[in-house]
């Protein structure tokens, strides 16, 4: 179980909150996905997704060459509730992320999951 401290001090840095309300919006995205998007190099995307799986506030999933990232689907609904009442709050925020994201050349495909 997730405190709201833990969870605030999670997202106490502007790549890990927006790379969060990104994938909470998307439903996951990979590493590649998030460099795009956030404008950023690969090792602080990584070093920040690593920090949010260690908190318990991410989960991965390898899919071939591609590490997808998606919220716990385990945490509490106020959790989720708190994310996507901020993703909507702030969507000009988010706005040049989610363009990014939208255009981006080679993006990887997901193969169909069963059931």
């Amino acid at each position: 179980m997730i405190t709201p401290t833990e969870l605030f001090k999670s997202l106490a840095d502007e790549t890990r909150v927006r790379a969060t309300l990104l994938i909470a919006d998307q439903v996951e995205l990979c590493v590649c996905e998030l460099m795009c998007a956030l404008d950023e190099s690969q090792p602080k995307i990584s070093r920040h997704l690593a920090q949010l799986r260690s908190n318990g506030l991410l989960l991965d999933r390898r899919q071939g060459q591609w590490v997808y990232y998606r919220l716990n689907p385990d945490f509490p609904a106020w959790v989720h509730d708190i994310l996507q009442v901020t993703s909507r709050a702030n969507a000009d925020w988010l706005k040049d992320n989610a363009a990014r994201l939208q255009n981006m050349d080679g993006r990887p495909v997901r193969e169909a999951t069963c059931c």
